[in-house]
């Protein structure tokens, strides 16, 4: 009877800075930013922690290049489109990338060094503003509101546990029932939160949208000023 042969063993990966960067923005989006190390992230990939500092020589660095891949992820402005339906959909594109990376929110505009998906993004914005009638001052007004708003917005779903309508109205509810001997108090929360969000929920998406067509309704009116 012949020996069996040896289960062949997958080839391991080569490491290289993509790879460290993917891993990395892969163990945040499980563990948050504060908990990876370099340590941490060397395990996952089964090296020496001092081999990762070839690639990436700073955990400043290593996080540049994370926030680089969100970037990546997010849809530019093009100038085939009207300047609002690009600007929606990079509002979109933005938040949707900060809900799958959670991480990320705070960290995308205050980078000292900026990678090549950061700057196509920003060269693109500003050239899509720029190519609407917009000044130069007001491209800077039309992108500073904007990114307060969707950055702002992005802030405020982290901080909440309740993620779908159904969620926001159980939690409603809940708060009824729990503050219930004190809310003569308060006429205003019985309102809206009683008797509305209980009953209706809130929408991420639905006031997100709102919110960002009032902002982009109101910058129309400084084109060509």
């Amino acid at each position: 009877m012949s020996r069996a042969e040896p289960a062949a063993t997958k080839p391991r990966e080569p490491l290289s800075q993509e790879r460290i960067l993917r891993t990395a923005v892969a163990l945040a989006d499980r563990h948050g930013l504060d908990w990876l190390s370099m340590r941490k992230l060397a395990d996952e990939l089964d090296v020496a922690a001092m081999t990762l500092y070839y690639y990436v020589p700073t955990k400043d660095r290593l996080i540049d290049g994370m926030i680089d891949i969100v970037f990546g992820e997010i849809e530019p402005p093009s100038l085939e489109l009207d300047w609002k339906t690009a600007m929606r959909r990079r509002a979109v594109s933005t938040r949707e990338a900060l809900n799958r990376h959670r991480w990320a929110v705070g960290h995308m505009e205050g980078r000292t060094d900026h990678g090549p998906a950061n700057l196509r993004l920003h060269d693109a914005v500003l050239g899509c503003l720029r190519a609407a009638g917009f000044s130069i001052e007001a491209t800077v007004h039309a992108y500073s509101v904007q990114d307060a708003y969707i950055y702002g917005f992005a802030l405020q779903e982290t901080d909440m546990s309740s993620e779908t309508p159904d969620d926001f109205a159980a939690e409603a509810q809940r708060q009824m029932r729990e503050y219930e001997a004190v809310l003569e108090q308060y006429p205003n929360l019985v309102e809206v939160v009683g008797g509305y969000i209980a009953q209706a929920g809130y929408d991420y998406a639905k006031e997100f949208l709102f919110g960002l067509d009032l902002i982009l309704d109101a910058l129309d009116g400084l084109r060509g000023g």
